[in-house]
Parts: C-alpha cells; sequence; structure tokens
C-alpha cells in the first residue's frame, strides 16, 4: 500500500474516533455497535475504490488480453461470388 492510502486510513480513522466520541453521551450502545459496524464496512469500501483507481492493471492482465484473438475456422473464409 502506498504512503497515501495509509495517510487516508489515518485521516479516515481520525475522523471516525472524533465523532464517535461526540455522538458517545446520545447514542445508545446498540447504536453504536451498529454505528462502528457501518463505518469499518465504510472504510473498506473507500479503500477497494482508492486501491482500484490508483494501482495499475497487473501486467498479465494487460498481455493476455493483447494476445486473445479470434481463432478463425474454414467457415470464416470468405466466400468466392460469380
Amino acid at each position: 500500500m502506498t504512503r497515501d492510502g495509509e495517510r487516508v486510513i489515518e485521516l479516515v480513522n481520525e475522523l471516525g474516533s472524533r465523532v464517535s466520541h461526540v455522538l458517545t453521551d446520545m447514542v445508545p450502545p446498540a447504536a453504536q455497535v451498529h454505528l462502528l459496524n457501518a463505518q469499518r464496512e465504510l472504510i473498506t469500501a473507500l479503500m477497494l475504490i482508492y486501491e482500484n483507481r490508483v494501482a495499475p492493471a497487473p501486467q498479465t492482465t494487460r498481455a493476455r488480453r493483447a494476445k486473445a484473438r479470434r481463432r478463425t475456422t474454414r467457415r470464416d473464409s470468405k466466400i468466392p461470388i460469380e
């Protein structure tokens, strides 16, 4: 993971902890657990989106797509017209 990715994780975790401290007095414990689980899922989704946008495609995938060609058969040949 890149240094930028680590910074994003630290920022999101810090924001989440600050919000949870503010909401501790107002939100019941059961709802806090639900919100923490939702926060984890959101962080995971954001990191997957970030990594998908930043990380280049692997070389093997690119090479495989470039080499993939349609196989021709006898039926695919040109038909002479008289």
